[in-house]
């Protein structure tokens, strides 16, 4: 029995070490940050308390990517998860050539590097980009100085582009739950006279709450995280109309020396949100199942 033991043990030895070192420690020690006044170039520590949480709570920045954060998670998430699950139920219909190769074209882009699309996005959004040159092809109001350096429109770019790379992702999260869903229904279904939607409304998604509200909560997650898009895209700009929650954090921590433990402090004002929007929406979605 011992021997059992300490073979799982050494099986378990790399993970739990990983787990670790590059987990819990971080973690720990960013909880430590989050209560002092570290100085990042001299590596000072000093307890200040509550201050760095105070000092969020009354910073106007952090309202301001907080406002930012909701916005961009409310307004793809419910997208692209109606997309995600319209385009699974059309794959799904296809001969299984064409399901396999829409499949792999609608995931592609949610496995390339998203350095690589914010760049090209970029371009698309540029003011003598394809998005412009399409709308005056088209006869449509469009910024005339680029969709990404203005106000009112750069958040909504980033947010359609993130819409289009996430959908194939949680299409195949759908295809693989309406995979198991028992044919018989649908066949009993028929013999009833049900329609498609119908069948749909009554059978597919009913089966498919447990992966719709594993895609819903997910999806939340990633969104409220978004950093890659508005780093390589925006910078927070123009105006700060387009910073975020984790933006924040990298820029209070990288370009100042001294705000490592504020920048902690706000990680895990994010940390807490999270924690209270992923608890309702299960909380929500499991009183429905």
């Amino acid at each position: 029995m011992r021997r059992k033991e300490l073979h799982t043990w050494m099986l378990l030895a790399p993970w739990i070490v990983t787990l670790t070192v590059f987990w819990i420690y971080p973690l720990i020690y960013a909880l430590v940050l989050s209560f002092s006044q570290y100085q990042t170039l001299t590596n000072e520590i000093s307890f200040i308390g509550f201050d760095n949480y105070s000092r969020a709570l009354a910073d106007e920045g952090f309202w301001r990517a907080l406002q930012n954060t909701f916005v961009f998670t409310i307004g793809t998430v419910p997208v692209t998860t109606i997309f995600a699950l319209l385009l699974a139920s059309a794959i799904r219909k296809r001969t299984p050539a064409l399901a396999a190769f829409f499949r792999a074209s609608y995931f592609l882009p949610s496995v390339t590097s998203l350095v690589v699309l914010a760049l090209v996005f970029t371009n698309l959004y540029a003011r003598d980009g394809y998005v412009n040159a399409l709308c005056t092809i088209m006869g449509l109001p469009h910024p005339t100085e680029g969709w990404l350096l203005h106000p009112n429109t750069a958040l909504g770019a980033i947010m359609a582009m993130d819409v289009w790379i996430s959908t194939g992702y949680y299409m195949v999260l759908f295809i693989a739950g309406m995979e198991a869903v028992p044919k018989d229904l649908y066949e009993a279904a028929e013999l009833a006279g049900a329609t498609r939607w119908q069948q749909f409304w009554r059978i597919t998604l009913p089966m498919l709450r447990s992966t719709l509200l594993f895609v819903i909560v997910i999806n939340s997650i990633k969104s409220f995280q978004i950093f890659v898009e508005i780093y390589v895209m925006t910078k927070g700009g123009p105006l700060g109309s387009t910073s975020t929650l984790v933006y924040e954090v990298y820029k209070q921590a990288f370009e100042h020396s001294d705000m490592m433990g504020y920048a902690s402090a706000v990680a895990y004002i994010i940390f807490v949100i999270l924690l209270a929007v992923s608890f309702v929406q299960m909380r929500i979605l499991r009183e429905r199942t």
